[in-house]
């Protein structure tokens, strides 16, 4: 997911992504700690992904 594409949705589509994201984060985490998790490098996307929405969502409400 790259930030120009963020830049062009909505505040309510970028709530939903943010929720959908910490789901996502939760769910690796788990895995993480069951041990069921192969390709932890997921794990950094999703985290760096909350953050560019984060990042986005800060950028706009200053606008």
């Amino acid at each position: 997911m790259k930030a120009s594409e963020l830049r062009g949705k909505d505040q309510a589509a970028l709530q939903k992504e943010l929720a959908d994201l910490l789901k996502a984060q939760f769910g690796l985490r788990m895995q993480v700690a069951t041990q069921q998790l192969s390709n932890t490098s997921q794990l950094k996307k999703v985290r760096r992904d909350i953050a560019r929405v984060k990042t986005v969502m800060n950028q706009k409400e200053a606008k």
